[in-house]
């Protein structure tokens, strides 16, 4: 839209006001969410007037600025601001704090509050669990049963085991994904395997609308796995009632690496196919009575159906956040029908977007929420600037020129909804998916035709025992799903591994998305600044050059493109696969043996030790494999897996009490000295983040080859393994 060019400038900013009207309220939500996401990446718990503070200083500025729109829109702007961070602080005070866990194994007994499938075994939420004869805990616990075991679990039931149980671990590398902000945010205690088969104590009806649900779930699965035996069946059940964790790890690797992963979580598409399948449904159905379709409001009936049908879908798949969040948009679409107002605006996703960060506000910072948001964002925005084309071309053409409009609705909807959450996926994955436009073009048509009606009518059928009617049509439409994502990902550079963007870059462009969203006239085109400023800052983040884990038994050196891993013991394959992702990288080397060196000399062993130069003639860091010697002091940086005692003034040094203190630490090897950061010291003093031991624990004595199960070595095995 643009705006006439004789104007004055008091003109034109009234006119620009006027083309804008309706367009300020997004940016309250967007706001929320920044007040949010300010609250959580402080260093220090703020005090608990610091949100009430801001958002009564943006009311002054509104009271005081009525007559002045600049100000009247900070006010509002930094009033909602203050609310996202006081709804954030207010999640945080009210989560019941971290129970301390016991470092052998334990006796656990709790009711189960769901059953989670997998590719080998089951996985139980176990609710108000008892540590021996202790007192419940306030928190669940996740313990995956052994493979073998007898009992089939279902909610409801009273499970005792011996397990060995894990709190929640830092984040792989600093800055990484945060697993203890997750597990306080979600409820979650600690997580365990079993060590022997599990006990069913007591088997009662679950009570309550959730645990029934679950049980509702269990029995679906049983049925789906029963019609369709297999890969294939695991991922229907995937796909119709949740339950993902139970695919085989190449089928995940397939849909991740063909851009196809949400179609593997059940998520607004599967909820936006099953409420618009109940609504044509029942509006068929109602049309097709002459009374019905002369007397009733047949869309407003369908509407309040697919509404309910919703909300039972959600609840039945778990009524996890990113379905909570789809259904607080089915709601508002609901509403808008009823209003006889446009049923998607962006108006709606603001309103979606408050109610999520108003009812979980962490979510602001994980990836299911940015991905989704930026995805509907860009696919409102988008078909909003291109509906008057797109209109013109399926109403007044003919036939052929019908269908091209709705391929091209196609593209443009996998385009704009892959391009626009691609950079969170590269910030928090460190890959791109280079054919996602074309597996969506073929995948989502196949859902939305075959596969999810399928679903909808197996579970009508259900209660007649002839859901094989629907789930083996279902099942070639699930082969067809599978057929494409192995093809498509076995393309050359299906996945790119990309470099680390900034965390201030990510923000650049999320505030860039929206405001080339949300405003109409060229004033929009601003917003290509600040996302080319996030972009670009991927090339300019320099990643660490040494990496060690939190439990030392991981150390890494950066040279260039190439990853030099020292392994120690039984060390975590998830951890050296998030540094991985981190650093955009495919693979990495193991250390050199002593008296050899890398071929490009960025390290040289001897019998003891290991000289770590990332950069010809640059500073060096000093791996010790064994004591020290006379030369360790010449090096810029020690490392080591065991706890270490130096003699060198000045010199610092990363070893294993380092990291059991701290976590895991990152490196920059500098001219003017090795620069430091650990996990804890990053993440700063926060509710969530495991404290720094005190000075009366014991230290951790030297690494332990692989010990029996019962033995507290065998926790630093799976500890960084969030479950």
């Amino acid at each position: 839209m643009q705006l006439p060019a004789r104007l004055s400038p008091l003109a034109r900013l009234s006119a620009l006001a006027d083309a804008e009207r309706g367009r300020f309220a997004p940016f309250l939500a967007i706001a929320l969410a920044a007040g949010a996401a300010l609250y959580y990446v402080l260093a220090a718990e703020p005090g608990w007037r610091t949100g009430p503070a801001m958002a009564t200083g943006g009311m002054t500025l509104v009271l005081l600025g009525r007559r002045h729109r600049g100000v009247l829109a900070l006010g509002l702007l930094v009033a909602a601001c203050g609310i996202g961070f006081s709804a954030a602080q207010w999640a945080t005070g009210r989560a019941p704090p971290q129970p301390g866990l016991p470092t052998r194994a334990t006796i656990v007994t709790g009711s189960v509050a769901m059953v989670e499938p997998l590719p080998k075994g089951r996985r139980v939420t176990l609710a108000a669990p008892r540590l021996g004869d202790a007192a419940p805990l306030s928190r669940t616990l996740r313990i995956r049963l052994r493979a073998d075991d007898p009992v089939v679990a279902v909610p409801g039931d009273t499970l005792r085991v011996r397990a060995m149980l894990m709190a929640p671990s830092g984040a792989p590398l600093p800055g990484g994904w945060d697993i203890q902000f997750d597990a306080y945010h979600t409820g979650g205690g600690g997580f365990g395997y079993a060590l022997n088969p599990a006990e069913r104590l007591a088997s009662a009806p679950p009570t309550g609308l959730k645990p029934r649900m679950r049980a509702l779930q269990e029995a679906m699965m049983a049925r789906i796995h029963a019609a369709l035996p297999g890969p294939i069946g695991r991922l229907a059940a995937g796909l119709m009632v949740g339950g993902a964790g139970a695919i085989a790890p190449e089928d995940q690797a397939a849909f991740r690496g063909a851009g196809l992963s949400h179609l593997l979580a059940i998520s607004g598409l599967h909820l936006g196919i099953a409420m618009g399948l109940v609504f044509a449904a029942v509006r068929l159905v109602l049309a097709a009575c002459q009374w019905t379709a002369l007397r009733l409001p047949t869309k407003a009936i369908a509407a309040v159906c697919a509404l309910a049908a919703g909300g039972f879908y959600t609840l039945l798949t778990g009524a996890q956040v990113p379905m909570l969040r789809c259904f607080a948009a089915a709601c508002l679409v609901t509403l808008a029908i009823l209003a006889g107002r446009r049923a998607i605006s962006l108006r709606a996703w603001a309103l979606a977007l408050v109610a999520v960060l108003l009812a979980a506000p962490y979510e602001v910072v994980r990836v299911s929420f940015q991905m989704s948001f930026a995805a509907t964002l860009a696919l409102i925005a988008g078909f909003e600037a291109l509906r008057p084309w797109l209109t013109g071309i399926a109403v007044q053409g003919s036939r052929p020129r019908r269908a091209l409009a709705w391929l091209a609705a196609l593209v443009l909807t996998s385009a704009l909804a892959g391009t626009a959450s691609a950079p969170y996926g590269a910030y928090h994955f460190g890959a791109v998916q280079l054919y996602y436009v074309i597996a969506n073009m073929a995948a989502v048509p196949l859902t939305s035709v075959l596969v999810m009606p399928s679903a909808v009518l197996a579970m009508l059928l259900m209660p007649l025992h002839l859901e094989w009617l629907a789930l083996v049509p279902m099942g070639w439409g699930v082969e067809g799903l599978r057929t494409i994502a192995r093809t498509v990902s076995a393309w050359p550079q299906a996945v790119v591994p990309v470099p680390h963007i900034a965390p201030w870059g990510l923000a650049a462009y999320s505030l860039g998305l929206a405001w080339l969203a949300l405003w109409r006239t060229r004033l929009r085109l601003l917003g290509v600044l600040p996302i080319a400023a996030g972009l670009l800052s991927a090339p300019l983040y320099r990643a660490p050059d040494l990496l060690v884990s939190s439990d030392a038994r991981l150390i890494a050196l950066r040279a260039g493109s190439v990853l030099y891993v020292e392994r120690t013991g039984s060390a975590s394959g998830f951890v050296l696969e998030s540094w991985l992702q981190h650093l955009g990288l495919r693979d990495w080397r193991a250390m050199p043996p002593a008296g050899a060196a890398s071929p490009d000399g960025a390290v040289a062993c001897a019998a003891r030790a290991c000289t770590l130069r990332p950069r010809a003639n640059g500073p060096a860091a000093l791996l010790l494999r064994g004591p020290p010697d006379a030369d360790a002091c010449t090096a810029d940086l020690a490392v080591s897996a065991e706890p270490l005692r130096l003699d060198c003034p000045g010199m610092p040094a990363i070893d294993r009490f380092s990291v059991w203190r701290e976590g895991s630490h990152a490196a920059w090897l500098e001219p003017a000295g090795p620069r430091i950061i650990s996990d804890r010291r990053l993440r700063g003093d926060r509710p969530w983040v495991t404290p720094l031991p005190t000075r009366n624990r014991q230290p951790p004595g030297p690494l332990l080859p692989p010990a029996r199960v019962d033995e507290p070595a065998a926790r630093s095995g799976g500890q960084d393994d969030p479950e």
